[in-house]
């Protein structure tokens, strides 16, 4: 599955790290899959991420250990991306779209991709970069 970049979205880090977490085998197989390819993600992401952690100290050095590979590696964003992500939350307010979402959907189009890893089918169904729907990943969780 080398190639195009792929996004990675909270959900995957918070399986992968969460022993208790279903999706956790379906998330592992996809990441295994992803060798190769160029993954990326946000500051936002990685707090929620750790917010959603932070039941076990040992699950959140975890993900910061993976973090420090720079697999994935995270973006920066600046003050520009900061309002181009309010103006994305006002768009799909009806949703309503996260903070952390929103810095992914404005990455996807800075980075011309829409390759996703995430849990969230639902929402990533309905965002669009450039006008393209977002291929999620894994398949089926």
């Amino acid at each position: 599955m080398g190639g195009e970049l792929v996004l990675v979205d909270t959900g995957p880090l918070v399986a992968l790290f969460d022993p208790s977490d279903a999706d956790r085998p379906a998330c592992r197989t996809c990441l295994d899959s992803l060798e190769g390819t160029g993954l990326v993600t946000t500051e936002a992401v990685v707090t929620e991420a750790l917010y959603l952690l932070a039941f076990s100290t040992r699950a959140q050095v975890a993900l910061l250990e993976l973090l420090a590979s720079g697999r994935p590696r995270v973006e920066p964003l600046g003050a520009g991306d900061r309002r181009l992500a309010a103006r994305l939350m006002e768009k799909y307010a009806d949703l309503p779209m996260d903070y952390a979402d929103a810095t992914l959907v404005l990455l996807a189009d800075r980075l011309d991709t829409t390759r996703v890893f995430s849990l969230d089918r639902r929402d990533f169904g309905i965002y669009r970069t450039r006008r393209r729907r977002f291929i999620v990943i894994p398949r089926s969780a």
